[in-house]
């Protein structure tokens, strides 16, 4: 599994024209299963996500969490973090989770992370969603997890 978390402004996510989600500041994050992930790999995201340190405090040093900055999450599932590229000039998606399968972790980290008490807005799972964001920063940590069955 592979998070990419975006420190932002605010966001907002749009379908055919039409507004689905939108946050203040917070994070954006786009989430990618890979076969094999169970929620042992989400439960390491749902954990290590609201802990994370990586807002500023009053001194300007890079040290609250977004719980302690009382931010928001926009959460879109993004298959394209699997790609492989290691071969031509076309990637390769072999490694994404199937759908059904990966649309159950992505809203089961969701769900965990607003049990942690952060506003939790999603994206629309396989549509050709429309993000508009304004990075704060910009701040962008890569968060990957992988499970054992994949090592």
């Amino acid at each position: 599994m592979k998070a990419v978390v975006q420190r932002v402004l605010d966001a907002n996510l749009k379908v055919d024209g039409k507004l689905i989600s939108e946050i203040g500041k917070g994070y954006v994050i786009f989430l990618g299963v890979m076969k094999g992930d169970t929620k042992v790999e989400a439960d390491y995201f749902i954990k290590k996500i609201p802990t994370l340190r990586i807002c500023e405090d009053e001194n300007g040093k890079i040290n609250r969490s977004i719980i302690d900055t009382n931010g928001e999450i926009l959460i879109v599932s993004q298959f394209t973090l699997m790609a492989n590229t290691s071969h031509g000039n076309r990637p390769d998606f072999l490694s994404a989770e199937v759908p059904e399968k990966a649309n159950a972790l992505y809203e089961y980290v969701a769900e965990g992370l607003s049990k942690a008490g952060i506003p939790v807005k999603k994206g629309v799972f396989g549509a050709d969603m429309k993000i508009n964001q304004t990075n704060d920063g910009p701040f962008t940590i890569l968060l990957e997890k992988t499970s054992q069955a994949q090592n």
